[in-house]
């Protein structure tokens, strides 16, 4: 059985995805960028903010299947620029203790021309 995960807590999708699909006790979460659901707007004009932004928008997507952060079993990170590599990840690693198999690459582009984006598969 496949269910969609959704929530206000997290951006909507902004074209044709659900924000989470659960499928045989996996979660497999579309990748979050920095904007700021309340608002619409990218939250932050730096690597540090925008991190912050995208790892709360990971936490409501995981809390809206049921699971946290200690599930996510790896995690696929996209930043517009290497050079933040350090950055990013003293934010990343304040979330993700257990300590995920992950992938992280630098892209020409990100959605909106934010500074990162997320992507994880947890258990539940």
């Amino acid at each position: 059985m496949i269910q969609k995960i959704s929530t206000d807590k997290a951006p909507a999708a902004i074209g044709p995805y659900s924000q989470g699909i659960i499928a045989n006790g996996m979660l497999f979460a579309s990748g979050q960028i920095p904007i700021n659901p309340a608002t619409g707007e990218i939250e932050g004009g730096d690597i540090t903010a925008q991190a912050e932004q995208v790892m709360k928008n990971v936490g409501a997507l995981l809390e809206a299947a049921g699971a946290g952060y200690d599930q996510v079993v790896k995690t696929t990170c996209f930043l517009a620029d290497m050079g933040d590599f350090a950055a990013f990840n003293q934010v990343y690693a304040r979330y993700f203790t257990e300590k995920p198999a992950r992938s992280c690459v630098a892209v020409k582009t990100l959605p909106k021309n934010v500074l990162c984006e997320v992507e994880v598969t947890a258990v539940l």
